[in-house]
């Protein structure tokens, strides 16, 4: 048996991925205006994506059409093998089809031209040849020929699957956004795991809201009486208001060590002396996921939650989030 040395597999596993990648670059330079005539015609459809392709293409098409159905279009795939023994049935006039084929002259899903070409269904063609049987039947056509595959025998579908898959997504992607596809939108189609997760909760479903556990201070209140109030919530901050119940400042333990330092005498202070002005807030109706990007962005560990008035109504912590699984 041959030996093969540690890094001669490293060195053709970074070949594999140059590879793969450059085809992937490659696409860039094919994106015309078929791309927008494709996503014009599934938006205006009144039926689903089929999506149908054959060995290593259909694993591909499994994928893309998971993803299509996932951000906002309704799709499908169907075997082509299949589909010549009654499953060609799910195709309606309705619908669109995307065919996925490298060579473009798949025997199996030459076989559905016919039925394609009989109901008028829109084909939307991924093929490395345009002049394939395939690629002069399509309606609009997607080139994701590459120079060579990364198998170094040259026959399995390595860098062709690749850039099928990337072309897949590009599209999707621009779908989504022509839909205007939002967060809400994706929750509905991952409403468990930790894609859905991250969108499931809004703030003031994970804040504290009890207002008898609120470190709540006002501005004229000492340092002093602020600290014993931040002992004894045990959340690390204390949420400062002005007479009008407005949240004006924030004192949290960090503040509290650096006031110890600064000042020779901290019981001559008030919290409007020392406090952190105009602290970041969030309101109970955003998403949580926004709630943890604010406390990445500003490298905090808690945001006040205020009511439209700007009156403080509830906290959340980032282990609310941990908690939660959002973080």
């Amino acid at each position: 048996m041959e030996i093969i040395e540690k890094s001669t597999m490293n060195d053709l596993a970074k070949e594999v991925f140059q590879i793969e990648a450059d085809s992937i670059l490659k696409l860039k330079d094919r994106i015309n205006e078929n791309l927008e005539k494709a996503i014009s015609v599934i938006i205006n459809s009144k039926g689903r994506v089929i999506v149908t392709g054959m060995g290593k293409s259909g694993h591909i098409g499994r994928k893309i059409a998971a993803t299509l159905s996932s951000t906002g279009t309704p799709s499908y795939f169907l075997h082509p093998a299949e589909s010549t023994h009654g499953d060609s049935g799910i195709i309606t006039r309705e619908d669109v089809v995307i065919a996925i084929s490298n060579s473009g002259e798949t025997t199996e899903l030459l076989n559905l031209l016919p039925l394609i070409k009989r109901f008028e269904v829109p084909l939307i063609v991924f093929a490395g040849n345009k002049n394939s049987t395939l690629g002069k039947c399509a309606d609009i056509y997607f080139d994701i020929s590459v120079e060579k595959e990364a198998c170094p025998l040259g026959k399995a579908p390595t860098a062709s699957t690749t850039a099928t898959l990337a072309m897949g997504d590009a599209l999707a992607v621009c779908l989504l956004k022509r839909r205007g596809f939002s967060t809400e939108d994706f929750l509905l189609y991952h409403p468990s795991g930790t894609l859905g997760k991250g969108i499931l909760y809004m703030v003031k479903d994970l804040m504290l809201k009890d207002k008898s556990l609120l470190p709540i201070a006002h501005e004229d209140d000492t340092f002093l009486e602020t600290v014993d109030l931040i002992s004894k919530k045990k959340l690390g901050c204390a949420l400062i208001v002005n007479s009008e119940n407005k949240l004006t400042g924030l004192l949290t333990d960090g503040d509290i060590r650096r006031i110890l330092l600064r000042y020779p005498d901290v019981s001559v202070l008030t919290n409007k002396m020392i406090m952190t002005k105009n602290p970041k807030t969030i309101a109970a109706e955003d998403m949580a996921t926004k709630a943890l990007a604010f406390m990445e962005k500003y490298s905090i560990t808690s945001l006040a939650v205020c009511d439209e008035g700007g009156s403080p109504i509830g906290i959340i912590h980032i282990h609310d989030l941990l908690r939660a699984g959002v973080a």
